[in-house]
């Protein structure tokens, strides 16, 4: 049950109590939080940030698009950041982007302006979670590309962070607990504008010939076993993909309620027929078991998890 017994600073931004986050995330799961809050911009979020008691807690969230919520929702003031922060800006060789802006955006507004970040074309999801997460696909990740971050930390301060304070690595990276990221500031290499054209539409024609585009997913379930297995380096091997392992547990299509473990692609876990949060995770940690009783690898979890069980 949602508690919206906390107060709360006065804002420019917006504040739903009780907000169901199931139309918020790509899988379409999740029961409420205590309050959403969508700040107007960046002066916003600093000021109703420094006012907020100190024992309340927040949950920065982006666009839902790498993230199970719990049936029982978020106990927390779950932050969302919309228009005052998906401005992209080109600046010489560098692109300055807001944290909401999506992924596929910022890739193709660098390429008009001949500058190559094509890697984040067929990443789904915004700026902030890619750099949260180091996200990355054909060899190249975030690491490479960013310089430096602007968050608004939880008591309010706005801070810039270089990229070597983040310690970025493979699907993971150091943040300030409870910052806010609110722009991502990349250095990108030079090209012709229409062959990164062509090269984006070559990796989406790539995609969606072997990913699940049209089915309710988020992305790639459990992280490769190796970190380096998604790099193109010589010492790539199908052995130690995630899809590869699924495969071999015989889990490749299996379902859970109304999850599924896409036929298409075995480590993507698809909302196929109204799933539950629990169905997903539940058919998630079958997949781990199974993995593990064949392989002996445990796999881990690329998707957050968050929030609390029904209670009952």
């Amino acid at each position: 049950m949602a508690d919206t017994s906390f107060t709360l600073p006065q804002t420019r931004g917006i504040l739903t109590p009780g907000r169901r986050l199931a139309d918020l995330t790509w899988l379409r799961v999740g029961g409420p939080a205590d309050w959403l809050y969508q700040p107007a911009d960046e002066a916003d979020l600093a000021a109703f940030l420094a006012a907020l008691d100190a024992a309340v807690p927040v949950f920065p969230m982006g666009v839902g698009s790498n993230l199970i919520v719990r049936d029982g929702g978020i106990r927390a003031l779950v932050i969302r950041l919309g228009r005052g922060f998906n401005g992209i800006e080109v600046q010489g060789d560098r692109v300055i982007a807001g944290a909401a802006a999506l992924d596929a955006h910022v890739a193709r507004k660098a390429a008009e302006a001949g500058l190559d970040l094509t890697f984040l074309r067929t990443i789904p999801g915004s700026v902030g979670g890619a750099v949260r997460m180091n996200a990355g696909c054909y060899g190249a990740y975030v690491a490479d590309v960013l310089e430096e971050v602007r968050v608004v930390t939880r008591d309010g301060r706005i801070e810039v962070l270089p990229a070597s304070a983040l310690n970025l690595r493979y699907r993971q990276s150091d943040l300030p607990e409870r910052a806010v990221i609110v722009s991502a500031t990349f250095r990108a290499g030079r090209g012709d504008p229409a062959a990164l054209e062509a090269r984006m539409a070559d990796q989406i024609a790539r995609r969606d010939a072997s990913q699940p585009t049209k089915a309710r997913s988020a992305g790639s379930t459990f992280r490769n076993p190796v970190g380096f297995s998604s790099t193109g380096r010589a010492d790539d091997t199908h052995e130690l993909k995630a899809w590869k392992v699924i495969d071999d547990a015989g889990m490749r299509g299996a379902r859970l309620g109304g999850a599924q473990m896409s036929p298409m692609h075995s480590n993507f876990l698809i909302n196929a027929d109204g799933a539950t949060a629990a169905d997903l995770e539940n058919l998630g940690e079958e997949v781990r078991k199974k993995v593990f009783q064949s392989s002996g690898i445990t796999l881990e979890w690329e998707i957050m998890r968050v929030g609390e069980y029904p209670q009952g």
